[in-house]
């Protein structure tokens, strides 16, 4: 009786045993099947360097600032890092300074860093043939102090043309990039801020037409929306066509206004007298 009630409690023992083996087993197996799954849908993962804190515009990036993590291959942004001695050549001593500000975790593209050595002014972020001309502003024709570096601009000049009577509005530039803002070219700034100056990158030709639309009249910015691609032609408005009056309504109101008069002597004096115009 001793021995079969032995054998009894050992075989549920057993069982128990086995049952719960199977559960931790399939509890696993379904783990493991969620964990495949996810890295189907994700892809292969690599390293990328990353900061490790806030780094701001013109500060230095060193070694200590830059840490790795794994991203997904298939959703790398351009220009990222995955080398540490392309990030800090070995043979470079001068350091690479922030042109962005960026904050922690974030990876490190080579459009937000300076080249070795470079330094984090204008000239780091001027393309090939392009040139960085100064646009005086103020609350109004600077969009109330909301364009930022990164921004893209158009840029309208009023004045009055020798053959045109009265001021005239023309659209000069179209799409230009803003590089800087008063003294402040970090991208990252936030909120509003009142300029006094806007800095574009324009090619050698534009800044000469700018130099002499700020020269002989008034400048104004006009934000345009992030990814916008519209090309715009030429557009014109003048004192006539904004408020509708056209060319014979122009010639009527001249010729209603014109006055004709004849000279006479009587004496020793010269009289003007207002006669009928003839044509």
């Amino acid at each position: 009786m001793m021995f079969g009630l032995v054998l009894v409690v050992g075989l549920a023992l057993a069982g128990a045993a086995v049952y719960m083996a199977q559960g931790y087993i399939s509890q696993t197996q379904t783990a493991l099947n969620r964990e495949r799954e996810l890295r189907v849908r994700t892809g292969p993962l690599v390293e990328v360097f990353v900061v490790n804190k806030v780094k701001n515009y013109g500060e230095v990036l060193t070694k200590e600032d830059v840490q790795t993590i794994f991203w997904q291959e298939n959703a790398l942004p351009e220009t990222v890092f995955r080398d540490i001695d392309v990030l800090f050549p070995e043979d470079g001593k001068e350091p690479r300074y922030v042109l962005r500000q960026m904050e922690a975790f974030e990876p490190v593209l080579a459009v937000k860093v300076t080249e070795p050595g470079q330094p984090a002014g204008l000239t780091g972020q001027l393309a090939k043939g392009m040139r960085a001309f100064a646009v005086k502003v103020d609350v109004a024709s600077g969009v109330s102090g909301f364009v930022q570096p990164g921004d893209h601009v158009d840029i309208y000049w009023t004045g009055a043309s020798s053959d045109n009577i009265g001021e005239m509005t023309r659209l000069i530039e179209s799409a230009v990039k803003i590089i800087a803002v008063d003294q402040t070219a970090d991208g990252g700034a936030g909120g509003a801020m009142v300029a006094r100056t806007v800095t574009v990158a324009v090619s050698p030709e534009e800044v000469a037409r700018l130099a002499q639309a700020q020269a002989t009249g008034r400048l104004a910015l006009s934000l345009v929306g992030s990814g916008d691609e519209t090309v715009n032609g030429l557009i014109e408005v003048d004192a006539n066509a904004l408020l509708g009056i056209t060319e014979t309504v122009q010639a009527a109101a001249a010729e209603e206004a014109k006055v004709c008069t004849v000279r006479t002597r009587k004496g020793s004096e010269v009289l003007e007298i207002a006669i009928p115009c003839t044509n």
